[in-house]
């Protein structure tokens, strides 16, 4: 069983396999999925000096563990859910909740609000269903500020929405009229 410190160095390690540099380790990733088989990203994995010792069931914890369930493994192959930034993985339309949230910062909220939220080096625009995962997002760079986003009046600007899994939301990008600060108590501020 890993330690926290060791658990959390894997799951960067793995984000970088998965997500944004999969070719500097050999692994070609499925197109439609971003998946893998698993034995070959282990075999990527022990490829590294430091993580020559890994095992399966380390791998399996990070996966488990993931604040952000961040990983997936299924039928022998594993992928990164979202946040991928070397080529875009395709995702299934699919029609969100009504409200969708946002993390982001004090310092960045002004710009959003008058821009939209856009992907900034990203492929996709991640929001969630719910506040948990936005606030990891959005305290990771500062004071934290919540946005709501109006599905609906997305939708029928055009904006589709994609699920990736375990309450995360993707799209293209959202329009500022959709976006407001969330106070915490339903109302919104633009």
């Amino acid at each position: 069983m890993l330690n926290e410190k060791t658990e959390i160095r894997l799951s960067k390690f793995m984000t970088k396999l998965l997500r944004h540099d999969p070719k500097a380790f050999g692994l070609v990733l499925d197109p439609t999925d971003g998946s893998c088989e698993l034995k070959d990203m282990m075999r990527a994995i022990r490829s590294q000096p430091r993580w020559a010792s890994i095992t399966l069931q380390d791998v399996e914890q990070v996966v488990r563990n993931s604040d952000k369930q961040r990983f997936e493994i299924t039928n022998g192959r594993i992928r990164a859910r979202y946040g991928h930034s070397y080529e875009k993985i395709r995702y299934e339309p699919g029609i969100p909740p009504e409200t969708l949230y946002h993390g982001t910062n004090r310092h960045a909220a002004p710009a959003i609000l008058r821009e939209g939220i856009r992907p900034m080096g990203r492929q996709y625009v991640h929001l969630s269903e719910g506040l948990q995962f936005a606030t990891l997002a959005g305290s990771r760079r500062g004071e934290l500020v919540i946005l709501r986003v109006d599905t609906a009046k997305a939708r029928s600007m055009g904006v589709t929405f994609y699920f990736a899994g375990n309450e995360v939301w993707l799209a293209d990008e959202v329009p500022a009229s959709c976006c407001a600060i969330d106070d915490g108590k339903g109302a919104n501020k633009r």
